[in-house]
């Protein structure tokens, strides 16, 4: 009933806030940083060294737990450390 749906969204939060601690403490805490620039069209940015794994950990922790995604973590990992 009630209790079990207020249990199981309980454990989903702390499962993703376990998950977003682990991403945060390989990645480093998240920061954004706009940038203006006013001198004609805006250059493209390259791309970031390990996006792919990054985007791949990332969806597999928005559909998964953190246990099933260590494969990507740790494809994660070892790209941090080769780039």
């Amino acid at each position: 009933g009630l209790m079990g749906s207020m249990m199981s969204g309980m454990a989903t939060g702390v499962g993703m806030s376990v998950a977003n601690r682990a991403v945060d403490a390989v990645m480093g805490p998240r920061q954004t940083e706009v940038v203006h620039r006013h001198e004609g069209a805006p250059a493209a940015a390259a791309p970031a060294a390990c996006q792919l794994q990054q985007d791949q950990l990332n969806q597999c922790m928005q559909t998964k737990d953190a246990a099933s995604c260590q494969f990507y973590l740790d494809a994660l990992k070892a790209c941090q450390q080769t780039a």
